[in-house]
């Protein structure tokens, strides 16, 4: 008796465990469908570091993502020279808008020089806003924070401005400062998770203006980054 008992015991263990793993499964599946896909309204686009075409522009906006930002100075001390053709192809797929983001040479110093070399490459190519790149290996606190006000004060002079960055990366270079608050924010947090939903406040900001979030993908034949912005 006690030896039929334990049998009918293990069979009925044994049924219900793939049961529990499907359970457990379908709600991992919701879960992470809820984390996906844009809130309604919203608007999702790419930034590139790399020349981009037409075709992969046409591409991109074929499939969901509607502005660009385009690397408009690199981290090495020069204007970016591909950044007016990959603007120029932006704009030719039918983008709705297209920024550019200067990446700085903190060792090169001489910050409004570096403004401006990326604006004068930039003379008579269409573009909206400067983001000044925050990230990275600067100096020290004071160093930095000079630096940066130098980028910002060339840099609105020239167009609209804002700072990209995140939580981590600005107070590991710019401490508890909170001398960028004036500007427009664009953030990442890598969660792919096209929504504000998962945002902090931090170095001043209380709401953001862009999000990146997912990095270092691979479509159309371009190597982009995701970003959302809330639709208007």
């Amino acid at each position: 008796m006690l030896r039929i008992l334990i049998i009918v015991t293990l069979v009925a263990i044994a049924s219900a465990m793939p049961i529990e793993r499907q359970m457990r499964q379908e709600l991992h599946h919701h879960h992470h469908n809820e984390s996906q896909g844009p809130v309604p309204n919203s608007v999702l686009g790419v930034d590139v570091s790399q020349p981009t075409g037409l075709t992969a522009f046409k591409c991109l906006k074929e499939n969901g993502h509607h502005f660009a930002i385009v690397r408009g100075y690199q981290s090495i001390g020069r204007a970016d020279p591909n950044a007016r053709a990959t603007i120029t192809n932006a704009w030719a797929a039918g983008m709705s808008h297209v920024d550019v983001y200067l990446f700085p040479c903190v060792r090169c110093g001489n910050a409004a020089n570096q403004v401006k070399a990326m604006v004068d490459n930039l003379k008579d190519v269409k573009y909206g806003m400067i983001w000044i790149d925050v990230e990275g290996s600067w100096g020290s606190e004071s160093s930095n924070r000079a630096f940066f006000t130098e980028l910002a004060e060339a840099s609105r002079h020239a167009k609209s401005t804002g700072v990209y960055t995140s939580q981590y990366q600005w107070s590991s270079i710019m401490g508890s400062w909170d001398g960028g608050k004036d500007y427009p924010l664009w953030y990442a947090h890598y969660d792919d998770n096209p929504s504000f939903s998962d945002f902090q406040a931090f170095g001043g900001w209380s709401r953001p203006h862009v999000k990146q979030y997912e990095g270092d993908k691979f479509l159309c034949g371009a190597g982009v980054d995701l970003n959302y912005e809330p639709g208007i």
